[in-house]
């Protein structure tokens, strides 16, 4: 139940004065639908109105000014704008006004009164103009006019003024809240209170308020960081304590083990320690295996397969497309079926009587490992004894897609695998409900990619020589840029290239974009796959995530407009196999300094955990990484790039708290409660597994 005093902040957003139907649409989409969304809605600038006269008046900036009303100068037709002439003892100041204004400006300002007005002062043709003044009031309303004004987001119909109004009426429903910081943490971080760190956001002073480091910000992202971390601590305890059979090591593992054609890592061995270690406590695990795209994710979660296999019970393994899941079932099929372990690839191809037959298996336990995409949680898959669910790319399937597999079995564990490096800093806000493992090993044998820069003018000598290096057998992707928040615009750019590259290599260039559907992305992939393509050409909506060990360069058009870690991610797509590799990153002149800087770090390093911590730190605030798209909580409050200091204080207060006070049923505990309601985070909310 939420707490009611916090009902004030949950009313609909058109409880505040001003919002009618009209502007409801427009206010709900800025911020949210309750007044706690417009609460949260953070200034993003100031507005310093300083009193002047109109002979010290600065061009170009927002100044207020006394003066008095000379003449009104109506338009004599809609496209001429109405002005009022005004004088302060000092000058002229012109007030204009377009978009057929009416009279009743000669109404309420008539000429000889005294009017205090305020905005932004240009000159045109030599004139002093006020164009569209944001206030002309009576002198004695002068001190309606703040000194310093935050500036709110607008959108069209929807002014920074109107916006910042509402904002001022949400705070002054905001009530006092319990205190549910740690007390010498509150002092030692010198934060105010919750209610006073809102007045400060709202009422900024000075460009310093506005920066995500000003203290009172940082109390504010901490409460939401400490509500986020909270309800993923309870999370981890709640399904820590749901017993589960446990599954010990096994000789079928160990053979599978002895038979691999290489040694494990360092890396996976500690990982597969790690997992099994899990596995024999008795709780259900949820894991993530975190690594390098081929880091060896894929074999360390065979071998937890094998272990679960010779304890009689069943595991899957899910893929986010049908060409992934195939590339793990080749990966597995062998080596577990050398040892007697049944595994089966389900996709949504199979059909009939083929697809009946793999049912039968999986309900019956013949089949103990079950590779696929969402074809393994449909209803009528049924598991005989499924204790194991391994998730490829996890952010890329929705919560409840995840949920309907675990269903499947009972206290069913979670091995989440993930390719995309997340610097440790932010680990906790994405994975705080999971233990991690890592593997930061490259396994032995594989061939370092060559990393090369060259201009886009240079383009047409790239292309000869990629001519030459195909007509010798080699496959190479090619990626097109991101041209703009448009998929379409990605597309055209796509096409283009595809069909300048057609005229040099003929059919053997493919094609691949984010509004293909499935099964034809499948079908090109797949020749490119068998080698009946040549250059793949792709946009980057696309996740090109299988395994070519043919294709040995990658070439990356305006390279400049990528992310550090999304060109690391593109550049592990070749040097899969053991011939040499090479990527070639494309830019455009002039390069600014933050992208010589992303291919200088790309050209001396192949660690992407080294590459996603450079990234952050040269990418700064907002969305690094493209965070909200890898299944990052969205924030309202807090920065997880400016404030990932707080970000691990938050983790451990929030396990100290729930050590001391499981129930929240303390002082501080309630109060806690009470923060988890503000932000809407529950421990039975949106998870990993």
């Amino acid at each position: 139940m939420r707490p009611e005093i916090l009902f004030p902040l949950f009313a609909p957003v058109s409880t505040l004065k001003g919002v009618g139907p009209k502007i409801l649409p427009l206010v709900e989409k800025l911020a949210g639908p309750l007044a706690r969304d417009m609460l949260f809605l953070q200034p993003q600038g100031l507005i310093h109105r300083r009193l002047t006269t109109a002979e010290h008046a600065r061009e170009g900036e927002v100044q207020t000014l006394k003066v008095r009303i000379e003449a009104h100068f109506p338009s004599p037709r809609p496209a001429v704008p109405w002005k009022i002439r005004a004088y302060d003892g000092t000058g002229f100041l012109t007030l204009v006004f377009f978009k057929g204004q009416s009279p009743h400006l000669q109404r309420q300002h008539p000429a000889g009164v005294e009017r205090i007005v305020s905005g932004k002062v240009e000159r045109f043709g030599g004139e002093l103009q006020m164009a569209h003044p944001d206030y002309i009031l009576p002198v004695e309303r002068a001190p309606e006019i703040p000194e310093i004004e935050a500036v709110y987001p607008a959108t069209a119909g929807l002014s920074s003024r109107v916006v910042r109004k509402l904002a001022l009426e949400a705070l002054e429903r905001a009530p006092e809240l319990p205190e549910w910081l740690d007390g010498p943490f509150l002092a030692r971080e010198k934060f105010p209170p919750w209610r006073e760190a809102l007045v400060q956001l709202h009422n900024p002073r000075s460009e310093a308020d506005l920066m995500p480091q000003a203290v009172f910000r940082r109390r504010l992202a901490y409460d939401e960081l400490l509500a986020h971390q909270l309800a993923m601590a309870e999370r981890k305890l709640t399904r820590r304590k749901q017993p589960a059979q446990p599954v010990p090591d096994s000789d079928t593992a160990r053979a599978v083990e002895a038979a691999l054609p290489f040694a494990l890592t360092g890396a996976q061995v500690r990982s597969l320690t790690e997992i099994r270690a899990d596995l024999e406590a008795g709780e259900r695990m949820s894991r993530l295996l975190q690594g390098d795209v081929g880091s060896g994710k894929t074999v360390v979660a065979m071998l937890a397969m094998a272990d679960v296999a010779a304890a009689g019970r069943q595991s899957v393994l899910m893929a986010p497309t049908e060409i992934l899941a195939r590339q793990h079932y080749e990966t597995l099929a062998r080596p577990l079926e050398a040892q007697g372990v049944g595994v089966l690839l389900l996709t949504g191809r199979d059909k009939g009587a083929g697809r009946a037959e793999k049912l039968k298996a999986l309900a019956s336990g013949h089949a103990a490992v079950a590779v696929g995409t969402h074809a393994l949680f449909q209803d009528d898959v049924i598991y005989r004894d499924l204790a194991l669910t391994v998730i490829d790319e996890q952010h890329r399937f929705g919560v409840a897609d995840r949920r309907r597999l675990q269903d499947k079995g009972a206290a069913v564990h979670l091995l989440a695998m993930s390719a995309t490096p997340i610097p440790r800093t932010l680990e906790l806000t994405l994975y705080g409900d999971l233990d991690v493992s890592r593997l930061d090993e490259k396994p032995p044998g594989r061939t370092p990619v060559a990393t090369r820069a060259s201009p886009m003018p240079r383009l047409p000598e790239i292309v000869a020589r990629l001519r030459g290096a195909v007509e010798a057998g080699a496959q190479a992707f090619w990626i097109c840029p991101l041209v703009a928040e448009s998929e379409v615009s990605d597309l055209v750019a796509a096409e283009h290239r595809a069909e300048a590259l057609r005229k040099v290599f003929g059919p053997q260039v493919g094609l691949i974009h984010g509004q293909l559907p499935n099964a034809e992305k499948d079908a090109v992939m797949a020749e490119f796959v068998e080698g009946r393509l040549s250059v793949l050409v792709a946009t980057t909506v696309v996740e090109v995530g299988v395994n070519v060990p043919n294709a040995t360069i990658m070439v990356i058009e305006q390279a400049e407009r990528f992310g550090l870690a999304q060109l690391h991610q593109l550049r592990g797509r070749v040097g899969r196999g053991t011939r040499e590799s090479a990527c070639l990153l494309l830019y455009d002149l002039p390069l600014g300094k933050t992208a010589e800087a992303r291919i200088e770090i790309l050209r001396q390093t192949d660690d992407g955990f080294l590459i996603a911590e450079k990234d952050l730190e040269l990418r700064g605030g907002g969305d690094p990484l493209g965070l909200k798209q890898s299944g990052f909580p969205a924030y309202r409050l807090a920065d997880p790039v400016a404030h990932r200091d707080l970000i691990a204080v938050a983790a451990d207060d929030a396990r100290l708290l729930l050590n001391k006070d499981p129930e929240l049923a303390g002082p501080r505990g309630r109060a806690a409660r009470t923060l988890q309601a503000l932000f809407d985070w529950k421990a039975e909310g949106p998870d990993a597994g």
